[in-house]
């Protein structure tokens, strides 16, 4: 399922695990935009020296129509759960690629330097 392969890549961008341009041909352009605004920060690297590296626990997904998948995913690191939503289109090439990606209250306060 695309869902799951895209959160995990994701994720390993946004803890800083994978470098940003590993999702380049996989994102569309503003969203790939997004990626290279968050990825620098890690927002879901996780905290202190010790955690563990963030996994994706749970990822759902809401088909509005044909060629469209809004998903969540539900991302583990230690104690801390965080949370992503992103949304995926079916290319006429008839591949997956990332549209959008929201990391709610997180990216804000990422974005904000709290």
């Amino acid at each position: 399922m695309p869902r799951y392969w895209f959160a995990n890549r994701l994720v390993l961008t946004l803890s800083g695990q994978r470098p940003v341009h590993t999702l380049l041909g996989h994102a569309l352009p503003a969203a790939y935009d997004r990626l290279i605004e968050l990825a620098p920060r890690a927002p879901l690297r996780p905290a202190g020296g010790r955690a563990t590296a963030p996994v994706v626990r749970r990822c759902g997904e809401y088909q509005p129509r044909h060629g469209v998948i809004e998903a969540f995913a539900r991302i583990a690191s230690g104690d801390r759960l965080s949370a992503l939503a992103f949304r995926l289109e079916l290319g006429a090439d008839a591949r997956w690629r990332c549209a959008a990606i929201d990391l709610g209250p997180l990216a804000q306060a990422v974005s904000d330097g709290s």
